[in-house]
């Protein structure tokens, strides 16, 4: 048996390296879908001939016209509310006879942005489907080309003209703040996801509902999107004397607070109420089951391939879409303030 290691096959990433320009630029020399300079076209010729690079199957599918990958773009792929629309997406393309690609951003620097909006565009993609759920979804959508079919998950219409699937997160919030003032709660204490650059829908909702109901408007506590940053923002609030009533970012976020609350010796839901985001499978195994506003974002990912393959094919139709409105399930994690208040320390 010849044990010798074999060459490695070049890859479109080699072609681009030698020939001095982006992954993108010899993906568009080789489709011919967008023109390039004839010094661009001969450098990346040249590079092609020198290493004896030959184009896989797929992208020559690209070149006539057959695509059949869908590129997802996220921030994560971990987190349950990102899992589950990616989840929709997958499911979706399948039937619609697509593959689909994954490629995380790393990080909102330029150069994690670029590097992970290159590798997409070296791929023989039907389009894009970007998750705008964090700065580094808004900033890689901002990065690819107008020319790319692209769909958006967001919770936003500004910025760039794309087909959106839009999801209510300013309703959510607005309504989680409702519920808990309806139970005689004063005022609802905020522990809030990372920014995406703008004031998220959950934070202004409730921002909103507390100041149309004159009520007192607390200062946000900042957390990521883990559970351990729901603990640590959990400490913060044990230590205030006037907290009957959380409202978290996401249910990771509850999680934390919950423990954090009840290692202060503090009652769930007895001294503080507390209500969570997403619906979180392991929402109704916590102790006590956590209260949340449950979203579907199985359906967003389907809406969102949808609304993708609707442009690639031309077809007439409405640019955005929305998903079905967030909606509280109410659980073993809220209740009425109990009466006097409860004058708690950090033990």
């Amino acid at each position: 048996m010849d044990h010798r290691p074999r060459e490695r096959v070049p890859v479109l990433a080699d072609v681009a390296r030698v020939a001095g320009v982006s992954v993108p630029t010899v993906s568009r020399v080789l489709t011919g879908a967008t023109p390039v300079s004839d010094k661009t076209r001969k450098r990346v010729d040249d590079a092609i001939l020198e290493l004896g690079y030959r184009p896989n199957e797929a992208a020559r599918a690209l070149v006539r016209g057959r695509q059949s990958m869908v590129g997802i773009i996220a921030g994560n792929t971990t987190r349950f509310g990102y899992a589950a629309t990616i989840q929709g997406i997958e499911e979706a393309a399948r039937a619609a006879g697509l593959l689909v690609a994954i490629t995380v951003v790393n990080s909102a620097t330029e150069a994690d942005v670029k590097a992970a909006v290159d590798l997409m565009l070296g791929q023989p993609l039907a389009g894009v489907i970007v998750l705008d759920f964090d700065l580094q979804g808004e900033r890689a959508l901002s990065a690819l080309p107008e020319t790319l079919p692209i769909a958006v998950v967001t919770s936003t219409n500004d910025g760039r003209a794309a087909r959106r699937v839009l999801f209510d997160d300013h309703k959510g919030g607005y309504e989680a703040t409702k519920y808990l003032l309806s139970l005689g709660h004063e005022t609802v204490h905020y522990v809030a996801v990372p920014s995406s650059g703008r004031p998220s829908g959950r934070l202004v909702g409730w921002r909103e509902a507390l100041l149309e109901a004159g009520r007192k408007v607390p200062e946000v506590v900042l957390a990521d999107w883990s559970a351990q940053s729901g603990f640590e923002a959990g400490l913060i609030l044990a230590g205030l004397s006037d907290v009957t009533a959380v409202l978290s970012g996401n249910d990771e976020i509850a999680f934390g607070v919950m423990k954090a609350l009840q290692l202060n010796g503090l009652s769930v839901p007895d001294d503080v109420s507390v209500v969570g985001f997403d619906d979180h499978p392991h929402a109704v195994l916590w102790s006590p089951s956590l209260t949340t506003m449950a979203q579907d974002f199985v359906q967003l990912g389907a809406s969102a391939l949808h609304l993708l393959v609707a442009e690639r094919e031309g077809a007439d139709g409405p640019a955005d879409a929305s998903s079905p409105s967030p909606h509280l399930i109410v659980r073993d994690s809220t209740a009425p303030p109990r009466a006097g208040g409860a004058g708690r320390t950090i033990r």
